[in-house]
């Protein structure tokens, strides 16, 4: 198989996110260029101008003018947070902090996925939160008068992590999270370049008391979530090569360029430069022959969502690639270690389900069936990777759900050269 291109994926999830949140919290005008426009991004713009802040359409040039950390207010509807995990556990952190009452809603997916994990630390700190017996939405949240707080979360989770930080920056408390292994650290350098007081210690976080944010234009790199998918393609073509222009680069978030690397995969890093706080470079992946590898619980939190790639990945690869301590995919958009296995089976592939994780040999050639995303995007999108393979054919049941994330995936993946 030979493939080549360059691709330009667009901004990345987790910092566009947060850019609107700091935005809306700093006092003064903050500038954002390159955000994602995607579903979950939008979510979070909804939830901000229901709170009151001044959130324009997103666009490439979006520009917040921020009332301060006590800026926003009483909403007159539900916050309505789609299918965005991150929209609701980050605002629920700002939420908690508050003098006023909001109940978050979203889709029946968003609505299964688990809130406890969030409202324990946030009760902790003197905020009320109510949730159905199922532990997930609607959430009620009355906020306001909370107090410092040292938790120790039992996993590895930014968002978490993410909701306490927040929550003490705008009560102006002081709080510490200690993880069991280091999650993504945006919020940590996001915060810290607009003059937050934090410190970072291994795994444990710090925000001061009194930290207040100063206003930051910012452009937001390329999502290596999204580009890791591209870089699967070149992995699985050893007669070429695919380059991916102006990616974040953080070493929380490139753990499947590291494991791509285990497998065989030629990877080169150029044009490295600090965009914002966070690293950035241009990726060019090559492929050759793939072998399987183990990915076990501490690599997870830096490549949990390209677990279902990798799964995929692995059929292509010689001898068993193992993935174990990924319990954490059970709770996502879908199950997906369930959801994952299924549909390899169902293509023909190898793969066998684990408590924690699951087993795939391969390689398997060709793939033949139809894939059930149930409106997961990722997998969506991994399973599109195999079916541009030659010689598979793969019917994908929902392509219009990669708009959560990348709405311009499958336009992309034409544009770029495979025979």
């Amino acid at each position: 198989m030979n493939v080549a291109g360059t691709v330009r994926v667009p901004g990345d999830k987790s910092i566009s996110h947060r850019a609107l949140i700091l935005a809306a919290l700093a006092e003064g005008e903050s500038r954002i260029t390159g955000i994602l426009e995607s579903a979950d991004v939008q979510s979070t713009a909804g939830v901000l101008r229901a709170l009151g802040a001044p959130i324009a359409n997103l666009s490439d040039d979006v520009r917040v003018n921020g009332g301060g950390r006590g800026a926003l207010s009483q909403p007159s509807v539900p916050l309505d947070c789609g299918n965005s995990g991150t929209t609701t556990r980050l605002m629920a952190g700002v939420v908690a902090a508050l003098p006023i009452a909001a109940t978050f809603v979203g889709d029946a997916s968003l609505s299964r996925r688990p809130m406890r994990r969030i409202a324990r630390p946030l009760t902790a700190m003197g905020a009320t939160v109510e949730l159905p017996d199922h532990g997930g939405l609607p959430m009620d949240i009355r906020g306001g008068g909370l107090h410092d707080v040292e938790w120790e979360s039992e996993v590895a989770s930014a968002q978490i992590k993410s909701a306490v930080m927040l929550a003490a920056l705008v009560a102006g408390v002081g709080a510490t999270v200690t993880e069991p292994s280091r999650s993504r650290d945006h919020t940590e350098r996001m915060l810290s370049a607009r003059g937050a007081n934090v410190t970072v210690d291994g795994s444990r976080v710090r925000i001061a008391p009194g930290s207040m944010l100063e206003p930051l234009d910012v452009d937001v790199p390329g999502d290596p979530s999204s580009a890791a998918f591209f870089a699967a393609l070149g992995a699985l073509a050893p007669g070429g090569e695919v380059r991916l222009e102006r990616v974040c680069v953080n070493e929380t978030r490139i753990g499947f360029l590291t494991q791509l690397a285990r497998m065989g995969a030629l990877i080169e890093f150029d044009n490295r430069r600090d965009e914002g706080g966070e690293p950035v470079a241009d990726v060019t992946v090559g492929g050759s022959a793939l072998r399987g590898v183990n990915v076990d619980e501490a690599e997870i939190p830096s490549m949990i969502d390209e677990l279902p790639l990798l799964a995929c990945l692995a059929t292509q690869a010689d001898g068993e690639t193992l993935i174990t301590g990924a319990a954490e995919l059970r709770v996502k958009e879908s199950d997906r270690i369930t959801a994952v296995v299924a549909n390899l089976r169902a293509v023909g592939a190898q793969a066998e389900e684990r408590g924690d994780g699951m087993r795939i040999v391969g390689p398997s050639r060709p793939l033949i069936g139809r894939v059930t995303t149930h409106g997961d995007h990722r997998l969506a999108m991994a399973f599109g990777i195999l079916g541009a393979l030659p010689g598979n054919d793969i019917a994908i049941d929902d392509r219009d759900c990669v708009a959560v994330s990348y709405p311009a995936f499958w336009s992309d993946l034409s544009r770029l050269r495979v025979a």
